[in-house]
């Protein structure tokens, strides 16, 4: 009896995350503003190339190649990885959601394309919560190693 209480109170919890991610909306502070992403809110569930925090900073995506040739890399990679929906696709700038695959957590995750400094720069924030156990670096690290062999 007390498994089968634990089992459905399990159920009903993963039930309401999963509603509570299904109707969770993108934060305003995305985008581009004075040619930079937004820096990180001070919990740890971000990394950002722009931002001063050293706990939150990671390194942009350096390219050799053409800006736009850059991008189209990074857009087959985004398009190629499990989970992720690309939501906007402008000449210098790129959005995408990744969803993780039982709880449907959504991570924002954006690129700001530098043709002048020939590098990439990304912010990756978990859209609720305040930890994600480092989630968001791994991933931008997988997404780099990933850049860096599609590399001409």
């Amino acid at each position: 009896m007390i498994l089968f209480w634990c089992v459905s109170f399990l159920v009903v919890l993963w039930l309401l995350i999963v509603i509570l991610n299904a109707f969770s909306r993108p934060p305003e502070n995305l985008g581009v503003t004075n040619d930079s992403l937004s820096p990180c809110p001070d919990s740890p569930n971000c990394v950002c190339s722009q931002d001063p925090s050293e706990s939150h900073q990671i390194a942009p995506f350096p390219f050799t190649d053409s800006a736009k040739h850059a991008r189209e890399r990074l857009l087959t990679i985004l398009r190629q990885s499990p989970g992720c929906t690309v939501m906007q696709a402008d000449e210098n700038y790129v959005r995408a959601e990744f969803r993780t695959r039982w709880l449907r957590f959504v991570d924002d995750v954006e690129f700001l394309i530098d043709a002048r400094q020939n590098a990439i720069q990304v912010r990756s924030a978990s859209r609720i919560g305040y930890s994600d156990l480092g989630a968001n670096r791994q991933r931008v690290e997988a997404l780099r190693r990933q850049f860096e062999q599609s590399s001409p």
